[in-house]
């Protein structure tokens, strides 16, 4: 009985505290986004929950009339992208830098629910009020980000969908990171190979040949997902980076990884890397 006592505790436990071991925020306010990135600013995203969410915005280039939204980890705030979006702004398109709810000086707590509704916020804030068309908009999602990333993909498709360091599912990387299964407590899913199989835009999949954290073989399984579905999808790998590696995470692989599929995608006045 004292054992039975001790699992189900072992279990409560889990369950309740499982999403401070998923989501490590830093809490803190970035500083103003015009002080870290040249021709940024602070804007604000609404969520349909009644979230305002503190986000910042760099102006597509001209010609360019594109631009990228991006689903950051699981970690960190937006101030420790900075050098991600001034590495993409380099190809002439804009970049959006979300912080998640409880992210970066937002309220609430994160979950996947929240963070799907932060997401089409910032989907709205980019067609609505920066003026960005469906037709121009990708998707860039990093780590646990590709699971909002491709869910926003399928209900809204964009003219392309990067996915950098992805999982198969939030389940299958933890079975990776702690040895045993645990898919049956898990109160977020996160199914990125399902997702990708429904979506209908050209996919780029990038990821670290040395990455410890999200084994390579699941960011090949959600590449050959795509393939498998019929999808257009190309595969980047980055020999011997880790998860956090900055090679991987703002290197040129995959900011000519996003320059190329936009292209591709007919995203207007995009083009190879240029200086800003």
């Amino acid at each position: 009985m004292v054992v039975l006592l001790v699992a189900v505790a072992l279990v409560i436990l889990v369950w309740l505290g499982q999403r401070w071991l998923v989501y490590v925020p830093d809490r803190s306010a970035p500083p103003p986004a015009a002080t870290v990135l040249t021709g940024a600013r602070d804007v604000a995203l609404t969520t349909s929950d009644g979230l305002t969410l503190g986000a910042w915005w760099v102006p597509p280039s001209a010609p360019s009339r594109g631009a990228v939204l991006v689903a950051p980890g699981n970690g960190g705030n937006r101030a420790g992208r900075a050098g991600l979006a001034e590495a993409l702004s380099t190809t002439g398109l804009g970049v959006l830098l979300v912080d998640y709810r409880g992210y970066g000086g937002n309220p609430g707590a994160p979950s996947e629910v929240g963070l799907a509704r932060d997401v089409r916020a910032a989907r709205d804030f980019l067609l609505d009020d920066a003026g960005i068309g469906a037709e121009h908009l990708l998707y860039l999602g990093e780590s646990i980000g590709t699971g909002p990333a491709s869910a926003l993909a399928v209900e809204h498709p964009p003219a392309a969908l990067v996915l950098r360091s992805p999982f198969t599912s939030l389940a299958d990387a933890g079975r990776a990171a702690y040895g045993v299964p645990v898919g049956w407590l898990l109160r977020d899913r996160y199914a990125v190979a399902d997702d990708v199989r429904r979506v209908d835009a050209p996919v780029v999949v990038v990821h670290g040949g040395g990455d410890t954290i999200v084994p390579p073989a699941q960011s090949r399984a959600v590449a050959q997902a795509v393939r498998d579905a019929g999808g257009d999808v190309v595969e980047v790998e980055v020999p011997g980076a880790g998860h956090n590696d900055a090679r991987l995470a703002q290197g040129p692989a995959l900011v000519s990884a996003v320059a190329d599929v936009a292209a591709r995608a007919g995203v207007s006045g995009c083009g190879p890397v240029r200086p800003r």
